[in-house]
């Protein structure tokens, strides 16, 4: 009997894979020149969330199996991850007889009985092409992205500290989406308004109804002029009909619908964008509502079954009527689109309801479903109707619509034409009465910020990105802090992302531009396509930046300097905080992102740990280097713990790593250090030490170093210890708690007690643990039972010896929260 293996593609999966740097020099950026990047340093594939352990996963299920059918997405990226799974599953397959085929791969657009029954049917092989051409582009912007930012990252925040940016990131897509924005943001900085004149009648057409009539020659920039046409017709008492004319006219449906369209829409109509949109859409696709988003292609194909999606729909109570006419009047072929050889437009295929979804992912089915059953609807038709009038020299125009047939508009309202007045009836010679005639005083408009949807279409149209990338280019800019998100989603920039791009303009415009990125994305389709060599093109586009990237590090003076303006300089930067163990004089902090303390005596800058509070500690010094400690917190429920700005960025300890605090300093002797305020193993993480907060009294606090586990105790204690001593059962580290009489939970009107936090009864309900999410071994209960978030109130846990007991007394804990 053989075994087949069915590999389809879940988020977890096509996230489990990341290419970066080799571990190594080369991730650290203070030890690797960053022009070795382009060609010196190795990249290997890793899993980008270790703890999925994804790889393993796939070689259990793989191990033993004859064949492999990969259900992976059906677009480049898809293809990508294809070989990835064949890198992890076969060298553990049983092996091959005959030179048999045994990798297989189907391909699909929806998640349907009747598409999967289809691709099975016509199982086909991965194209190792397309698998190449997404290898070469990963590649290329690892490589030129990391650096070109750590260049200039690191170059800029060592002179300015109100950049407010943790990463100033440069991306061969990333930087050129920013450019759009800057170049609409300099458009409205440099419009000039200008005043302009026009003249505009009214004439009455019955005695309850008044025509208002547009200005033939549309505007005049000259007021006298303007003023010399008012002359000439506002004496004048009657408007007559020159011209009449009906024209019947359509409004066409909608192309079928495509990811950027899709994208453009959700960020103008819904309010969504665009990388939450696209998630939104994977979502729907992944539970079998919609066929499959990432598409180019706006035409379906000749033998697409139009009517079975369009019968899922028949029964909706929000479009019923309008598609059970469809269905038995005769559907409407599509318009004619753009077929892009990759999969059909995005289309309904079930129906839903929005107590179904959900109010978010409601909206946009709603939207792809309506935009599906328009594309099948007939056009919208309407009667246009304009009249001629001459005012003395002067000639005028109104027109008005009626619509005939409504069309695709009945399910698009939106898309209805605009409701207008019925013009009278009349023929050349009539005459209106003129009942107003006046000049009036307007101005030019710059035009307004980009917004979202005009971003995309100038990303598409420059060949900036693909549909599945050019929500995450997007999303980077914003995160960057680079552009804002104003109503009305429009995208404008901040300082620091106009002061980048004119500094690349002034340095090197192609770094900025899109048409580098356009040449270099043609090439990559060409690697696709299987006419362009993968190591041709990736050796050629890497030496072209490689050489950009050397002018840009001679050039930066020229960016420099408009940062000068812009900015100020770390010393003139933060308020005094603490000492320095150097110079002994005030260190400033630095709050913009990223944190830091910065000496403006030493030009030394020290980075601080980021997402929490940063202030003195008791102006305790560290014994090493006689830096003042500061105190980091993530709030009143959760960590803190000291830190010496100097150990934290130089560790002094060869067990210590960068940016390490003192709640993981192996000191041997400082009373800050681990080796005196650690107490035993995290009860979650295995690398983890539950450490004693000294500065969370009198709501006492022991947290883990390492993961997120807080455990609170001894509420009112006005002093907690950790005791040289350990417990016999579990050995942790003993805490000796002082409580004042009045407030004291001890029995006995005790005010002391020393004992183990785990196993001592008496201290049971005095803890509360957060955060906890497994069970430690040692517990007799199981892996199953968990803690819950409330205190655990005198019920004892059980326990029993572990049968390897490390002798350190900070390397156990046995014993979990019941």
């Amino acid at each position: 009997m053989r075994t087949v293996l069915m590999v389809a593609e879940k988020p977890s999966l096509a996230q489990s894979i990341a290419k970066i740097l080799s571990r190594g020099k080369y991730n650290k950026w203070d030890k690797v020149d960053p022009a070795e990047l382009f060609s010196q340093a190795p990249t290997e594939k890793k899993e980008a969330n270790p703890k999925l352990n994804m790889v393993k996963f796939l070689q259990v299920e793989g191990k033993g199996c004859d064949y492999i059918v990969l259900w992976l997405d059906c677009d480049k990226e898809g293809e990508n991850i294809c070989f990835e799974v064949l890198d992890a599953v076969l060298p553990i397959m049983n092996p091959t007889h005959g030179g048999e085929k045994t990798v297989f791969r189907a391909r699909f657009s929806s998640i349907t009985d009747m598409d999967i029954c289809a691709a099975m049917a016509r199982l086909g092989e991965p194209d190792h092409n397309e698998a190449l051409s997404v290898d070469a582009r990963q590649e290329l912007d690892l490589r030129i992205g990391c650096a070109f930012t750590r260049f200039q990252t690191k170059y800029f925040q060592g002179k300015y500290g109100n950049l407010d940016s943790s990463l100033i990131s440069f991306g061969p897509c990333q930087t050129p989406t920013l450019g759009f924005c800057v170049e609409r943001h300099d458009k409205i900085q440099s419009f000039k308004p200008e005043t302009y004149w026009v003249l505009q009648a009214k004439v009455n057409a019955d005695k309850d109804r008044s025509l208002l009539l547009d200005w033939d020659r549309v505007r005049v920039f000259d007021r006298e002029i303007a003023q010399m046409f008012l002359n000439m017709t506002k004496l004048e008492k009657e408007a007559q009909v020159e011209a009449t004319s009906r024209k019947e006219k359509a409004k066409q449906r909608p192309l079928a619908l495509n990811t950027v369209e899709m994208l453009r829409v959700a960020s103008s109509s819904l309010g969504m964008g665009p990388q939450h949109a696209m998630q939104t859409a994977e979502r729907l696709y992944t539970q079998g509502y919609i066929s499959y988003p990432r598409t180019e292609t706006t035409h379906y194909p000749e033998n697409f079954d139009l009517k079975g999606p369009l019968r899922q729909q028949a029964n909706h109570p929000y479009w019923a009527d309008t598609v059970k006419r469809l269905l038995t009047e005769g559907i409407n072929r599509p318009r004619k689109g753009h077929d892009a050889g990759d999969h059909p437009p995005i289309t309904p295929m079930r129906s839903a309801t929005e107590a179904e979804l959900g109010s978010e992912a409601w909206r946009l089915y709603e939207y792809i479903t309506r935009h599906f059953i328009a594309t099948v609807s007939y056009d919208c038709k309407y009667l246009q109707s304009t009249i001629s009038f001459r005012i003395g020299p002067e000639h005028f125009t109104c027109t008005g619509k009626t619509v005939i047939s409504p069309g695709f508009t009945e399910i698009m309202p939106w898309q209805s034409v605009p409701l207008e007045e019925s013009l009278p009836t009349c023929q050349r010679g009539d005459t209106f009465a003129v009942s107003e005639i006046k000049m009036l005083e307007k101005q030019t408009n710059p035009p307004d910020y980009l917004t979202e949807a005009e971003l995309i279409t100038l990303m598409e149209k420059h060949g900036i990105g693909t549909d599945a990338s050019i929500p995450v280019h997007i999303n980077n800019i914003c995160q960057r802090n680079y552009v804002t998100v104003e109503s009305g989603r429009r995208l404008k920039p901040t300082n620091l992302g106009i002061v980048l791009v004119h500094g690349y303009y002034k340095i090197d415009a192609e770094l900025v531009l899109p048409t580098i990125r356009s040449a270099v994305e043609k090439q990559l389709n060409l690697i696709a396509q299987g006419k362009a060599d993968y190591r041709q093109v990736l050796g050629h586009t890497l030496d072209v930046f490689k050489r950009k990237f050397h002018y840009f590090v001679d050039s930066i003076a020229g960016m420099d300097e408009l940062m000068e303006v812009s900015f100020s300089p770390l010393a003139a930067t933060g308020k005094p905080l603490s000492r320095c163990g150097k110079c002994h004089r005030f260190m400033k902090y630095i709050q913009a992102k990223p944190s830091r303390l910065h000496c403006s005596h030493c030009d030394e800058t020290y980075t601080l740990p980021q997402n929490g509070t940063i202030k003195l500690y008791k102006e305790l010094r560290c014994p090493l280097d006689d830096f003042e400690l500061v105190l980091w917190s993530s709030g009143s429920r959760g960590k803190s713990y000291p830190l010496c700005p100097y150990c934290a960025n130089h560790p002094p300890f060869r067990d210590m790593k960068k940016g390490m605090g003192c709640n993981e300093c192996t000191h041997p002797t400082c009373q800050h250090s681990l080796s005196m305020l650690g107490i035993g193993q995290c009860v979650e993480c295995e690398s983890g030490v539950l450490v004693l907060d000294p500065t969370s009294g009198p709501k006492w606090k022991v947290a883990c170093n390492k993961c997120n586990v807080v455990a609170h105790c001894f509420e009112n204690a006005y002093r907690v210890r950790v005791s040289a001593d350990t417990c016999s059962t579990c050995e942790a580290a003993l805490l000796a708690v002082d409580f004042n009489k009045a407030k004291s939970p001890l029995p006995g009107d005790e005010t002391q007690h020393t004992g183990c936090v785990f196993c001592d009864p008496i201290f049971q309900e005095l803890v509360e643990l957060k955060h906890a999410a497994s069970c430690h071994p040692m517990h007799r209960g199981g892996p199953g039972r968990r803690q819950g978030r409330g205190r655990a109130r005198g019920r004892r846990p059980t326990v029993k010896p572990s049968a390897r007991r490390p002798k350190d007394k900070m390397s156990a804990l046995a014993a979990y929260f019941v």
